[in-house]
């Protein structure tokens, strides 16, 4: 009969915890292999995947997607969800392309500003609903998700603006390049710095982690839950307007269905990248890999002329993928320390 030494049974399972946390710690290694693997499989197969100027398409086509991507994580962060961030855009989008067509000689910093301030609204109302109608995040935004989409036809009855009733500023506003890249790819990266400077190096930035990883502790030691709560989708609306006007001036127009159903495209970078739906984990680095991870999935999936449908399917696939591991990792992590 075999006598096992404790000692080392916990030496064990110790290097199998610390083991696990590294995993989680460094997800974005990870990640960041899983692209490099894929690139060099889709290259293979369609050589004008690696060119620069489909990658330089692929960072337009993720940069509003990173923005409110970074806008969902510190949601979720909280252990909550904005599910309306797609309706926000679309509302947003639209109003302000009306007043833009209206007012063609508007500058259009004051655009941007407008739609941010819109956006605020929004998230505002999404966070008082949750915070002192203590309505879950889920339902609240599902259905504020539906009652911002009706606005949008509310609002347009129906109608909505071309590219030839937006001027040539505002269409600039995305795609000029006075630094040798895209403005919406600087844009993109700009928020993406503020965000990680504001999650990692401010008191109200630890303060969103502390309330995701335990609201009970995070009550008691003073931390005032709600007001964070509110910030956290007053934060979503803000960025969404942003990506609203990014959205109107990449795209040229504003629709009824503009930005439908991206939200799941924006949980999917977030939790892809690594960030917890049980709250308190998660990365500015690993959101803004998950959104090139999609950005390339998307991109390759076109060239190699596979079906959109599996391109949602691949998303729902990774959220899943994504869960699973971040779960199992996890409970064996909590195992391992009992």
């Amino acid at each position: 009969m075999t006598v096992q030494n404790p000692s080392a049974v916990q030496s064990l399972s110790n290097s199998f915890s610390n083991l696990l946390w590294t995993l989680v710690r460094f997800r974005e290694a990870g990640i960041t292999i899983f692209i490099l693997i894929l690139v060099a499989a889709v290259t293979v197969r369609a050589p004008s995947f690696l060119t620069a100027d489909n990658f330089n398409d692929i960072l337009l086509n993720i940069s509003i997607l990173t923005i409110v991507a970074l806008a969902q994580t510190m949601v979720i962060i909280t252990h909550g969800i904005d599910l309306s961030v797609s309706s926000m855009i679309g509302l947003v989008a639209m109003m302000v392309a009306f007043v833009v067509k209206q007012n063609p000689e508007m500058p259009v910093l004051l655009a941007v500003v407008l739609g941010m301030a819109l956006g605020a609204v929004l998230g505002s109302f999404n966070g008082l609903i949750i915070t002192y109608g203590n309505v879950p995040p889920i339902i609240a935004t599902l259905g504020t998700l539906s009652i911002y989409r009706g606005l949008v036809f509310f609002y347009s009855q129906g109608t909505w603006i071309n590219s030839f009733e937006l001027p040539a500023a505002f269409k600039l506003l995305s795609k000029g390049t006075p630094l040798g890249l895209p403005n919406m790819v600087i844009i993109a990266l700009i928020v993406a710095v503020i965000v990680y400077y504001f999650l990692n190096h401010t008191r109200t930035g630890r303060d969103i982690f502390a309330v995701g990883s335990n609201p009970d502790a995070a009550q008691y030691s003073g931390i005032r839950k709600p007001r964070i709560i509110f910030l956290v989708y007053l934060l979503s609306g803000v960025l969404s307007g942003l990506a609203a006007v990014l959205w109107v001036s990449r795209f040229e127009s504003a629709q009824t269905n503009t930005a439908l159903g991206f939200e799941l495209q924006t949980v999917a970078a977030s939790v892809v990248g690594g960030v917890s739906i049980s709250g308190g984990v998660g990365t500015v680095p690993g959101v803004m890999l998950g959104a090139l991870l999609l950005g390339i999935i998307q991109n390759s999936l076109t060239l190699i002329r596979i079906s959109p449908f599996w391109q949602l399917a691949a998303q729902g696939l990774l959220i899943l993928f994504a869960v699973i591991s971040d779960k199992w990792i996890l409970s064996r992590v909590e195992m391992a320390k009992e």
